[in-house]
């Protein structure tokens, strides 16, 4: 009988095919085949291997820095795309103007970058915070700005955990788990941290409208919980594909082959998490509306950390990048919200499909340098005239205004390279974020 420490004796890579390998090579043997015909069998079975490019696929660079930190920003994102373009799925990218490294790890994909794959998805490109997004509710009514902040923050929670069961995401989202290998078994985290934000830059934002006074709420948050684990289902099934189709690409830009059986589930599993984010947002800002006793005017959403596929087949990640080209998705309004810091206003832009940014636009101000680096360094003040609030007590400095780029050189950018139409601004009154949470949170305190 051939095992599989037959087919490694011969000189073949261990993998999944090896199932199918072993079934035909018995067969063939039991049919009186000699070993040369069955190496020669398993040798046309055996998964080619794809490899890193020599050298990578060019890349625009929609960014201009203006100061010395600027540069070394600019540079180390530069180096970091020049080594994920080797990546042999990737067909195309681009760097937008609020970009800067997410890791040490050379090849990472930065923030603020895009990359086109062909048949492929790419776990590592939209990270664990999937269908990370921005949503914002425009109130009918005149009202307090500080009213409305302090609805929020009654009405949610910020930071790490939940609170199971308070309020239920809905059917058509839940009903969608048992039948996704990605999604099953993860119904404890949708249930529990829905109706909540997040920690680390995720806010809820409270402005008036440039163009008519009314009230706004803006929240920024991801699929919490939930997405992190599918993520890491996601990053799972990537890795055991690419150690035998690609095993010389490193871990971290591993992929599903999209039309694989594994890859048409994933996919499914990301338009899930995508409903279930933005019915998340919509809670928030529903039970926001409910708590003042105001009616609703205008609603739109849109992410910033997510792939999606384009008429041409190819699978577009955007990694903290907007997609800012018509009809993206279903329940596209032709909008694209751009905050920039607690201070700034959040930015209304109308869509600007700009070919060299692949259709995104930027998702925020982004930074220059780590937080740790610019805690190290300075010693920020809350801003002036803002209503800062953190929901834990203590404030994360690191989410401070000083911490980001420099808004107007981004606002400015984004004119420049023509990547949205500013059609309006929601000028800032005040914001809540989880703050430091590790050491004041209400939990830990018993309140």
């Amino acid at each position: 009988m051939i095992d599989g420490s037959t087919l490694i004796a011969w000189g073949f890579r261990p993998g999944r095919w090896f199932h199918g390998a072993l079934a035909t090579a018995n067969a063939m043997h039991a049919g009186g085949a000699d070993d040369d015909a069955i190496f020669v069998a398993l040798q046309a079975m055996q998964p080619a291997e794809t490899l890193l490019r020599t050298n990578g696929v060019p890349f625009a660079m929609l960014i201009e820095p203006d100061n010395e930190q600027e540069r070394a920003n600019v540079a180390a994102v530069a180096e970091h795309m020049d080594a994920l373009m080797r990546v042999p799925t990737i067909v195309a990218g681009a760097v937008l103007p609020d970009a800067c490294p997410s890791s040490v790890v050379p090849g990472t994909i930065p923030v603020g970058g895009v990359v086109a794959c062909d048949d492929a998805i790419h776990p590592g490109f939209h990270s664990s915070d999937i269908c990370c997004s921005v949503a914002m509710t425009v109130f009918r009514r005149k009202d307090d700005p500080k009213r409305v902040l302090d609805a929020v923050h009654d009405v949610t929670h910020f930071g790490p955990g939940g609170r199971d069961r308070v309020h239920m995401p809905p059917d058509n989202v839940m009903s969608q788990f048992a039948k996704n290998p990605f999604l099953r078994g993860l119904e404890r985290f949708a249930i529990g941290h829905f109706a909540t934000q997040g920690d680390g830059n995720h806010f809820a934002y409270v402005g008036h409208l440039k163009s008519t006074g009314q009230v706004a709420l803006v929240t920024h948050h991801g699929s919490r919980g939930l997405g992190a684990q599918v993520f890491k289902r996601g990053m799972a099934a990537a890795r055991r594909h690419t150690a035998i189709h690609a095993p010389k690409v490193p871990g971290h830009n591993a992929w599903i082959k999209a039309s694989s059986e594994d890859g048409r589930a994933y996919w499914e599993a990301l338009q899930v998490v995508r409903r279930w984010t933005k019915a998340n947002h919509v809670a928030i800002h529903d039970l926001t509306a409910a708590k003042i006793g105001n009616a609703i005017a205008d609603r739109f959403w849109n992410e910033h950390n997510f792939v999606f596929r384009k008429p041409d087949g190819h699978f577009y990640h955007g990694k903290g990048a907007t997609p800012n080209w018509p009809g993206f998705a279903d329940d596209d309004d032709g909008r694209t919200l751009v905050p920039l810091n607690m201070a700034e206003p959040v930015l209304v832009l109308k869509h600007r499909n700009n070919r060299d940014a692949l259709g995104f636009a930027p998702h925020g101000a982004g930074r220059n340098i780590g937080r740790k680096a610019f805690l190290r360094n300075n010693q920020p003040d809350l801003p002036a005239g803002i209503d800062a609030r953190f929901y834990c007590g203590k404030p994360d400095f690191s989410e401070l205004p000083q911490a980001y780029k420099n808004a107007a050189s981004v606002r400015s950018q984004i004119a420049a390279y023509g990547l949205g139409e500013m059609i309006d601004e929601v000028i800032p009154y005040g914001s809540i974020m989880a703050g430091d949470w590790e050491s004041e949170a209400p939990w830990r305190k018993g309140s």
